[in-house]
């Protein structure tokens, strides 16, 4: 078959591949808000338990991550990980699904961070604040309980496909009171600076380089790439720059805000970006050791899991 057919062939099997998707989380939406709590729950919980032992590859790229934070830990131990991981994540989505129909009572009191002084008084000054967050728990909740605590919040969020699912999620992250912007538009760190010059929070996910432009920075002793975005703001604003680490505990979604990353005064801007990016992941480093089931990362992070072509540009 030529390629100009081949190329023909696949999009109707592509339109149709993302129909199916929007209209599974369509139901999961529907449906699974609907269902009594318990029955939800431990749905999810076989669900993931079917993924795990299926050993697909994100099962596998988890395992490889979590090698990376526990290096002594056995192949019966990360195997154990990764099952307690894919009931986390699964617990994430089933949390998804139903909280559109959660109070704010629900909302705030089975949420709360660590330390979230430190976000009450860069509020409190009016000069708003980055908050760094990992893919942990729930960051939809965490979301959620930010925007009833301090009145909204502006985040970035990366375009998924297809686009039908892409505005389900707009439309009930925005329902929750988050100010989306789409990864794309134009003058994104523009915008974010006006935001935090108006005093507003900007949580911005700093555990995956989405971009692949992002900074190399040592992670649990091995070089990783994390993205630039938080540091380039901070450059830019003077904002104060908190890393946030999120897990489950018991019935709470919680975790922990960390101390602000100081900025350098000295050295090249590449050489300061780098410093506070370096020092983000030691905070996050902090975060999920003891948590690292509930750090939702079945993707690279480590370079040296990352495609060729991408390692030799690092």
């Amino acid at each position: 078959m030529s390629d100009a057919n081949s190329s023909r062939s696949r999009k109707p099997m592509a339109v149709a591949s993302d129909a199916v998707t929007e209209w599974a989380f369509a139901f999961g939406w529907n449906v699974v808000r609907r269902l009594p709590s318990r029955a939800a729950y431990a749905t999810f919980d076989r669900a993931a338990d079917v993924i795990w032992r299926k050993r697909g590859p994100g099962v596998i790229q988890f395992e490889r991550n979590q090698a990376r934070i526990h290096p002594s830990a056995s192949a019966a131990d990360l195997r154990e990980l990764s099952r307690l991981g894919m009931r986390s994540y699964l617990r994430y989505w089933c949390d998804a699904f139903r909280l559109p129909t959660w109070s704010h009572e629900h909302i705030l009191e089975r949420q709360d961070l660590e330390d979230k002084y430190l976000m009450d008084e860069a509020v409190a000054a009016g000069k708003g604040a980055i908050m760094v967050v990992t893919h942990g728990g729930n960051w939809d909740h965490a979301g959620a309980w930010g925007c009833l605590r301090y009145g909204g919040l502006t985040t970035v969020v990366e375009r998924l496909k297809p686009e039908g699912l892409y505005r389900r999620f707009l439309a009930y992250r925005e329902s929750l009171g988050m100010e989306i912007i789409p990864t794309g538009e134009p003058d994104i760190i523009r915008t974010l600076a006006r935001r935090l010059q108006e005093g507003r929070l900007v949580p911005l996910m700093g555990d995956r380089d989405i971009g692949r432009n992002g900074v190399a920075v040592d992670l649990f002793g091995e070089p990783a790439s994390l993205p630039a975005g938080p540091a380039v703001l901070a450059l830019l604003t003077g904002a104060p720059l908190l890393p946030v680490s999120l897990w489950y505990d018991g019935v709470m979604s919680t975790g922990r805000v960390h101390p602000r990353v100081a900025i350098p005064t000295g050295g090249t801007r590449d050489e300061q970006i780098h410093a506070i990016t370096q020092d983000v992941a030691r905070a996050f480093e902090e975060g999920i050791r003891d948590h690292s089931a509930d750090w939702h990362m079945m993707q690279p992070v480590w370079i040296a899991d990352l495609d060729p072509a991408r390692r030799r540009s690092e």
